[in-house]
């Protein structure tokens, strides 16, 4: 299972938030690309960087980060926010993004989504799935996470799959920050649910928000989750670039 450490940027610095709540921004470091270097440093290749700016104004706003990163650490690269026309997505993989994410667009334009699979190759676009729980698994939410949509989860990440989308972030919103533990039951469902032969066409399910122990690892690769993205666990040290680095080396 691959690890991805999150870097969210506003205004060119590396933040957090809770619940996608941008009231609850907290700053950990006024320049990413020293966060980067350190994730680099132990032995980490992928990285996941969200221009919230982006998110909020619909276009891409922080490229220069995403350049800076990309030219000055040799990590695989996933970009997303804002991301809703073939410009951005040009200059997104102009300043050195390997892949964009694309969420809200996936929602409310999927003729470009789509386009999007066609034109830049199913291995370069990720599926953003981001939803807020309820008893039939969840509802997609779109725009920064600030609208519910009413498509359910996992009808939308199969009809996805039927597009040639192979590569899905899937980010529980309640439990994004909340450092209380991630969605396994969902994660469980959707490879369940997902499931198609050959493995090669299979679901590469990326499991986001609520990661609060090393302990969780594991559990998330025994599912059959291809990644996971890991923010606020490690920026409030409750999961050390040592252990990540040790999992990474040893696989365990």
């Amino acid at each position: 299972m691959r690890i991805i450490p999150a870097i969210d940027i506003i205004e060119g610095k590396c933040v957090r938030l809770t619940k996608g709540d941008y009231n609850t921004k907290k700053i950990y470091n006024e320049n990413p690309l020293e966060v980067a270097k350190e994730f680099e440093a132990a032995g980490i290749e992928y990285l996941h960087v969200v221009d919230l700016d982006g998110a909020k104004a619909s276009q891409i706003i922080n490229y220069k980060v995403l350049e800076q990163i990309a030219t000055k650490t040799n990590l695989k690269i996933d970009f997303g926010g804002g991301l809703k026309a073939d410009k951005d997505l040009e200059i997104a993989f102009n300043s050195g993004a390997n892949q964009i994410t694309g969420g809200s667009i996936a929602v409310k334009n999927p003729e470009v989504f789509k386009s999007w699979i066609t034109k830049f190759g199913a291995e370069k676009i990720i599926l953003g799935a981001d939803f807020y729980p309820d008893n039939s698994g969840g509802k997609i939410a779109t725009n920064g996470w600030q609208e519910e949509s009413s498509l359910e989860l996992i009808p939308f990440i199969a009809d996805y799959q039927q597009k040639g989308i192979q590569y899905v972030i899937c980010t529980d919103i309640s439990k994004d920050g909340m450092l209380q533990g991630p969605s396994f039951e969902t994660y469980s469902k959707i490879l369940n649910e997902c499931h198609v032969e050959p493995v090669e066409t299979s679901l590469k399910l990326i499991a986001s928000g609520g990661i609060s122990t090393f302990d969780e690892l594991p559990k998330l690769a025994a599912l059959g989750c291809e990644g996971v993205i890991i923010g606020k666990a490690i920026y409030e040290n409750k999961i050390s670039l040592k252990q990540l680095e040790n999992y990474i080396v040893d696989g365990l």
